[in-house]
């Protein structure tokens, strides 16, 4: 068992910080499979470098998340498209 994979919802405060929205409850599709899953159900892999958040269904990275002092960079080339509902 690799001991840096979580389920989605350990993105949920990066993205938080990002984005002003509950991001966990957001539906995305892989750019690769087109699978749709809460970002919350997605796997995550959280290390000092980044994270990065993969498609359950075939482990395409779909989102990369860095983070420097005031800074972020963030990858969505993974992802078709990102829904989030309004609060």
């Amino acid at each position: 068992m690799d001991e840096h994979r979580l389920d989605g919802n350990a993105v949920g405060g990066i993205m938080g910080e990002v984005f002003a929205f509950e991001m966990t409850t957001a539906e995305a599709a892989c750019a690769r499979c087109g699978s749709t899953y809460r970002v919350g159900a997605l796997m995550v892999y959280a290390h000092d470098m980044g994270t990065v958040v993969r498609c359950v269904a075939c482990d395409n990275a779909m989102i990369r998340i860095a983070r420097s002092p005031g800074r972020y960079w963030l990858d969505l080339s993974g992802v078709k498209y990102l829904q989030i509902e309004e609060a």
